[in-house]
C-alpha cells in the first residue's frame, strides 16, 4: 500500500513513517521544513527516512493548494493519508495566531480536497488533540464530552479540523478517523515541549518555568504507544457501527493523570540532578488537567498503552544525550 504522511519530518510523522517503512510499505512524506520550531532536528529526522528506498519526500506547504496540485501525479495512487502536518502548541497560538489559521485550517482543507479526489483512497486519518476538551471537569475525558469551549486558538483549529472532516466525510463518503493525542513525548521529540525544555534547562543549570505554581496534571503518552495506535488504525478496515457513519474519533493517551511536579521528579532522578524551579501563574490558553478515556480505542483498535513515565523518561534522556553528544 502507499501511505501519504503529512508533517513527515515532525515528531509523530517521523516515527510512524519509520514503522511503516520497516514493514516494507511505500511512504510519501510531505513537509515544508519551516522555521517555526528547531529546523535542525526536522532535517535530522528526515535524513533518517531518506536512507530508505521505499520513501519519497516532497517539500510542500500544505496551505498552498498550487503546490499540492503540482505534485498530483506523485500522489494519485495513495491508498491512505495520515495527516499530521499542523502548527502545534497551545502557547504559541496566542503569539502567532495567523500561522495556525493558514496551516491548521487552510492546510487541513487542502488535504481534504486532495482526499476527495483520490480514487484509490481507503482511509483518511488525521491528528486532533486533547486540547479540544478545554478545561473540562470530566476527567478522564470521554469522546462525547463537550468540546465547544476551547481555551486557545490552537484548540479551536483542531476542533474545526474535526468538523471540516465530518462534513467532507458525509458529503463524499470518505472513511475518516480523527485521533486526539494526549501530550506525546519520547526520543526525537519536539524541542518546544516540556520534557525537552526541562531536560535541556536542567543540564544547562538554567531554571525551569513551572506554570500554575505546579498545579498542572498531564496524560503523558510515550511515542511508541501513539505509533501503535496510529498503526492499528491503518491496518484495520474502517470501523463503523452503521452504513451512515463514515467518520470516527478516538482518544490516544496513557490514561494516567500525572502531576507536573512528579513528572519533574522523574526527570531529576533520571538525570541525577535537581532542577532550579521558577513558579509562575497559569499561562494564557493552557488547561489544568488532561487525561484520556480510551474505552473506544481499546475496544475497536486493541489500543493498550504500556510505557510509564518511569520507563519513558529515561529512554528520552538517553536519546537526548546521544543526539547532543553529551556524556
Amino acid at each position: 500500500m502507499a501511505v501519504l504522511i503529512t508533517g513527515v519530518a515532525g515528531f509523530i510523522g517521523f516515527h510512524i513513517s519509520q514503522r511503516l517503512l520497516s514493514e516494507g510499505e511505500s511512504v510519501i512524506g510531505i513537509d515544508n521544513l519551516n522555521q517555526f520550531s528547531e529546523v535542525e532536528i526536522k532535517i535530522a529526522r528526515l535524513n533518517q527516512l531518506l536512507s530508505k528506498s521505499n520513501f519519497t519526500f516532497l517539500k510542500v506547504n500544505i496551505h498552498d493548494k498550487d503546490e499540492l496540485v503540482q505534485n498530483w501525479t506523485k500522489l494519485n495512487e495513495v491508498n491512505y493519508i495520515v495527516h499530521l502536518a499542523a502548527q502545534t502548541g497551545v502557547r504559541s497560538s496566542v503569539e502567532k495566531p495567523h500561522l495556525y489559521i493558514s496551516s491548521n485550517i487552510d492546510g487541513h482543507f487542502n488535504i481534504l480536497e486532495l482526499a476527495r479526489k483520490l480514487k484509490n483512497l481507503k482511509h483518511f486519518i488525521y491528528a486532533s488533540s486533547s486540547s479540544v476538551y478545554g478545561n473540562s471537569k470530566n476527567i478522564p475525558s470521554k469522546l462525547d464530552d463537550d468540546t465547544g469551549n476551547p481555551r486557545s486558538l490552537y484548540a479551536a483549529t483542531k476542533k474545526a479540523s474535526e468538523l471540516m472532516t465530518i462534513a467532507y466525510s458525509n458529503l463524499y463518503g470518505i472513511p475518516a478517523t480523527g485521533l486526539r493525542f494526549f501530550t506525546v513525548y519520547g526520543p526525537w521529540g519536539r524541542p518546544d515541549m516540556s520534557p525537552f525544555i526541562f531536560v535541556k534547562s536542567i543540564l544547562e543549570n538554567r531554571p525551569i518555568k513551572i506554570f500554575n505554581n505546579g498545579l498542572i496534571r498531564r496524560d503523558f503518552t510515550y511515542i511508541d504507544d501513539i505509533v501503535e495506535g496510529i498503526h492499528s488504525v491503518i491496518q484495520r478496515p474502517f470501523i463503523c457501527n452503521s452504513e451512515d457513519i463514515t467518520h470516527r474519533l478516538y482518544n490516544l493517551g496513557n490514561t494516567k493523570s500525572i502531576p507536573l511536579l512528579h513528572f519533574i521528579e522523574v526527570i531529576e532522578a533520571s538525570l541525577e540532578k535537581k532542577a532550579v524551579k521558577k513558579y509562575l501563574p497559569m499561562q494564557l490558553g493552557d488547561v489544568v488537567e488532561t487525561c484520556a478515556d480510551i474505552e473506544a480505542s481499546r475496544r475497536d483498535l486493541e489500543y493498550d498503552p504500556k510505557v510509564s513515565i518511569e520507563e519513558g523518561i529515561p529512554k528520552f534522556i538517553d536519546w537526548f544525550k546521544l543526539y547532543y553528544g553529551l556524556s
